[in-house]
């Protein structure tokens, strides 16, 4: 699960006090709605099917794959479909690789999504041995699935524009500088980047 609003509220509040150009941006905007993903082998596999297509071509896809493959939160639904299955449903062969991946990964134990390392760096690490999952999809399932305050998805282009916006810097910072930025936020990362893509996403902004 990820940060709830009362979690969010209590993290930009915190942040207002550390940043007053923080509590300026809350005042104009107000405080984002969670955004929260159910732990677990379904919403990794839903990351992959989701990359690089629209939100509703990725909706059509997984229904696809519910009909012809059942319960797509069985590892199982992608070990032993065919590769004509997978890609009747409009899973490139790419994608497929990613899918087999994770799938094989879960199906081993060698990925237990439900006990992953308490350290946020070892967390990253072990989800980014599964092929097509980098740093910014590990961070993404870390913030909204599990709910680690802390996660700084940096990388993440919204957060590069916004972080500038809110700081008044003249031009968009890079993911380095977003980083040495975020420093001064921890412990309350993750509520940033959540208020990072709320202001990014409100209009006049």
């Amino acid at each position: 699960m990820g940060l709830s609003a009362e979690q969010l509220k209590v993290s930009l509040d915190a942040l207002s006090k550390i940043e007053p150009r923080f509590a300026v941006a809350l005042s104009r905007v107000g405080y984002p709605e969670p955004r929260v993903r159910a732990r677990g082998y379904e919403t990794l596999l839903r990351t992959i099917v989701g990359q690089q297509v629209s939100f509703q071509a990725a909706a059509a896809v997984w229904a696809k794959l519910e009909a012809a493959r059942g319960d797509m939160t069985d590892p199982h639904a992608v070990i032993d479909a065919s590769f004509d299955d997978l890609r009747a449903c409009g899973l490139s062969r790419q994608k497929q690789g990613y899918a087999r991946s994770l799938a094989e990964l879960v199906k081993s134990g060698a990925l237990d999504l439900h006990n992953l390392p308490s350290d946020d760096e070892e967390a990253i690490a072990r989800l980014t041995q599964v092929k097509g999952i980098g740093r910014w999809s590990a961070e993404i399932y870390l913030l909204f699935a599990e709910g680690r305050p802390d996660i700084w998805p940096a990388g993440d282009l919204a957060v590069q524009i916004d972080v500038g916006q809110i700081m008044g810097l003249p031009e968009r910072p890079g993911e380095r500088q977003v980083r040495e930025i975020g420093e001064a936020w921890r412990p309350h990362r993750g509520a940033a980047a959540v208020f990072a893509w709320h202001h990014y996403k409100t209009p006049g902004i």
